[in-house]
């Protein structure tokens, strides 16, 4: 049921139904009118921050395109991480692109291989580095493959064929799905020459 629908008089409350204004707690409509005056200026602020993150991305890729036409190269859009200071170096702005993994069925053939490695290398492999094995290759509730676990094992160097092949079957099963850029502000902290995030997450401040 919209607002427009409502009778004068009535309130609607959260199962749908119609309740006389006269029936309405007074605690109950100074409730409504806080949540509604916060969330009218929430819903401004993330306009604002709408414009603001655009506003941007498009300035950086419109600098970073300056910047290259010095060299005759055209790097287009938001591509790659960059890190812009100002001049005196106080402020700093870093652009990341994260990027989304995820594994085709090459993957199985990586954890077949790595098995096999265990239980050649020890008399059945010991049971917390099978344990370990078997959480890095473990589904979460949402049935996906922890991509930081998998990518981990690729910086661990031995000098096995079978282990050598699993790392290239993790490598082959890599599949980029999408990205996600990301602003991070800083300033430097004259005193101690570090830098400070500046946040935009409400959460944090």
């Amino acid at each position: 049921m919209t607002t427009q629908q409502i009778p004068h008089g009535y309130w609607e409350n959260a199962t749908g139904a119609l309740i006389p204004e006269a029936n309405v707690k007074e605690i109950d409509k100074l409730r409504d009118q806080t949540v509604r005056t916060i969330f009218k200026k929430a819903q401004e602020l993330n306009e604002l921050l709408t414009v603001f993150k655009d506003s941007s991305f498009s300035d950086i890729a419109n600098f970073s395109q300056i910047s290259a036409d010095q060299y005759g190269a055209k790097i287009g859009g938001n591509k790659g991480n960059l890190s812009l200071s100002s001049y005196d170096g106080r402020l700093k702005i870093q652009r990341n692109i994260a990027e989304k993994i995820s594994f085709n069925e090459q993957l199985q053939a990586a954890k077949q291989l790595i098995d096999e490695c265990l239980e050649e290398w020890t008399d059945g492999s010991r049971n917390e580095i099978k344990a370990l094995i078997n959480r890095t290759f473990n589904v979460d509730k949402k049935g996906e493959i922890s991509t930081a676990k998998v990518l981990a094992l690729k910086t661990i160097e031995i000098d096995h064929p079978k282990w050598q092949s699993a790392m290239q079957a993790i490598s082959d099963s890599i599949n980029i799905i999408g990205s996600k850029a990301y602003l991070r502000f800083y300033i430097r902290d004259d005193a101690t020459g570090g830098y400070l995030p500046l946040s935009l997450d409400i959460a944090s401040i």
